[in-house]
């Protein structure tokens, strides 16, 4: 049986930790009336969020861990 491929695009978004915690970035509180805040105020509102277990179960198998 072939070796399954990684699907890149997945794989660029996330970030996975030494235990296996799959994360993303996520703008909080910027889903609208951006244009009037800075790029340094949006800039400081990126966090990285951790995807919850059954996304991240689904993910593990996108990416092929």
């Amino acid at each position: 049986m072939p070796k399954q491929k990684t699907n890149k695009s997945v794989f660029k978004r996330v970030k996975i930790t030494s235990r296996g915690k799959i994360l993303r970035k996520h703008q909080f509180g910027s889903g609208h009336l951006k244009r009037k805040k800075s790029k340094g105020a949006l800039d400081s509102q990126k966090k990285n969020s951790v995807y919850f277990k059954g996304e991240a179960k689904r993910l593990r198998k996108i990416i092929g861990l």
